[in-house]
């Protein structure tokens, strides 16, 4: 059931607000998550606003733990923990598409594409922040050398671990909301979350944008202090928000395939 447009405007408004101040969105971040929350309440209803919140909420909480042992993967990452609108607009944005889609012809793939798109933005940053936390072995690709936990394109057991267990919170959030996505369902749209998640690490590995910062370290960022940093790697037109979304169209699109449908 959806809510009232206004109703919808309102409770949206309160969650961006919430999450700017819990300082897990930027102003512009709490913006778009409000823009997204409204879409999901007002054209959605529960069975889409559960593996939403289930993957904001649970990915929020995970980027907040253990910050001190995740400093040094932060410094190598393009942004900082706090999601801006370009990133919500990489992790939802896709989803957002399929839901405003099936507002307007809703086909039964279009849910799975929903999840899965949501399941794979949880498995990635599941993935990264687990991996990040617990540490361990981390190879490029999980076959190449070693690289630092944390590190795009890097695989290691605990951040496959971490993966697979977000890809799996969000579709059984889905499973419990809308009861006809069933339990052989969701786990395949866990999978083709997983499989999104894989996706993003091989273009982590190959195409993302990695800079030489001044200490000769590589980062993500391409500036620091107001100066451009010199290409070490990757695409310079390719960053970890466009990885990002890459990675949420491989798991809408797998899951469309695996999932006839909600009623």
């Amino acid at each position: 059931m959806t809510a009232p447009p206004l109703v919808a405007l309102a409770a949206a408004a309160a969650f961006g607000a919430a999450a700017y101040g819990a300082r897990a969105l930027t102003a512009g971040g709490a913006v778009a998550g409000a823009a997204l929350g409204w879409m999901l309440l007002a054209w959605g209803g529960a069975a889409w606003a559960a593996p939403a919140l289930t993957f904001f909420v649970l990915s929020s909480a995970l980027s907040r733990a253990g910050r001190r042992r995740k400093r040094s993967a932060e410094a190598l990452a393009a942004k900082g923990g706090r999601r801006d609108a370009a990133q919500v607009a990489a992790n939802g944005g896709v989803a957002a598409a399929c839901l405003a889609a099936w507002a307007v012809w809703p086909a039964a793939p279009l849910y799975g594409a929903f999840v899965g798109a949501f399941a794979a933005a949880a498995a990635d940053t599941w993935g990264t922040e687990v991996g990040t936390l617990v540490g361990g072995p981390t190879r490029r690709l999980g076959v190449g050398g070693r690289v630092p936990p944390g590190t795009s394109g890097g695989v290691s057991a605990a951040g496959t671990a971490g993966a697979a267990a977000g890809a799996l919170s969000v579709a059984l959030a889905a499973a419990l909301a809308a009861p006809a996505l069933g339990g052989g369902a969701a786990l395949a749209v866990a999978a083709a979350g997983l499989a999104g998640a894989f996706a993003d690490t091989a273009l982590g590995a190959t195409l993302q944008a990695r800079f030489r910062a001044p200490d000769g370290s590589l980062t993500e960022r391409p500036a620091e202090a107001g100066r451009a940093l010199p290409l070490a790697a990757g695409r310079r037109w390719l960053g970890n928000d466009g990885v990002n979304l890459i990675c949420t169209l491989v798991g809408a699109a797998l899951g469309a395939l695996v999932v006839g449908g909600v009623g």
